[in-house]
């Protein structure tokens, strides 16, 4: 039987940002909005960011080569473009695997008239917002100009629909977002509104933090994913790289 499923699955989260870090220094300063000069998409890696980034490279690279991946997909997004070509810098892919590969469709989740601020902020500058945000659930709710967690899953669903048609029993490496690794976990796993909430809730998506998954045959002989860890970080602990788990800079809230 051909499964229809990569042969192993990784996504890791980019590596810490200047926006993550701008948004902690807010929160901190008690300031409605996140001070950062440039576009979300354009927002670096911090240096702690890179560092992470090159040593979960140097894990990937320390696999045997026939265990690396062999496909790199990645968010558009600066801060996932740099952590997805660290990690192919510091060897972490197979021999002949192409540099990251662009999909859109794995961006950060847009935030619309939320962009940039905090939790205060949110409350502070758009009350109706916030109401209506604890009426429907962060799942549900889609402010205006922005993206629920339902939109991001739909877009996802084909985003992966295309890793099957065209990496089928390949490695594939998948470098994105917060969000976006939470709304892969809910496809991949099938769960509901409850249960992704719940992971979310019981700990944060750790900067290049792995998740990875497997994918056997069930007993109706149909491949199907299986979760083998999640937010691993033996690579950052063994590189002495600090964890950091701070929502984007644009989440307000978690």
């Amino acid at each position: 039987m051909r499964q229809r499923w990569p042969s192993r699955l990784w996504i890791v989260r980019h590596g810490q940002s200047a926006g993550n870090v701008a948004r902690e220094a807010a929160i901190s300063a008690g300031e409605h909005r996140i001070d950062i000069p440039v576009r979300d998409v354009d927002v670096p890696l911090s240096e702690l960011g890179r560092r992470q980034a090159r040593a979960v490279g140097r894990w990937f690279a320390s696999l045997p080569e026939e265990e690396r991946p062999e496909v790199v997909l990645s968010s558009p997004y600066v801060r996932a473009c740099e952590t997805a070509r660290l990690i192919c810098a510091e060897g972490g892919t197979a021999s002949g695997a192409k540099g990251p590969v662009i999909d859109e469709r794995l961006r950060e989740r847009e935030f619309g008239v939320l962009d940039r601020l905090t939790a205060d902020g949110i409350r502070r500058l758009h009350p109706d917002q916030a109401e209506h945000r604890a009426l429907l659930g962060k799942f549900y709710h889609r402010p205006p100009g922005g993206e629920s967690w339902v939109d991001v899953v739909l877009r996802l669903r084909s985003a992966l629909d295309t890793v099957s048609l065209h990496h089928a029993d390949r490695r594939v490496l998948i470098v994105c977002h917060q969000v976006v690794v939470l709304c892969l976990r809910y496809i991949l796993e099938e769960m509901d509104e409850a249960g992704v909430l719940h992971v979310d809730k019981e700990s944060g998506v750790l900067n290049c933090g792995v998740c990875e998954y497997g994918f056997e045959p069930d007993d109706e002989r149909e491949c199907v994913p299986t979760l083998l860890r999640y937010n691993f970080a033996a690579p950052l602990v063994e590189e002495h790289a600090p964890l950091t788990a701070e929502p984007d800079a644009i989440m307000g809230t978690r």
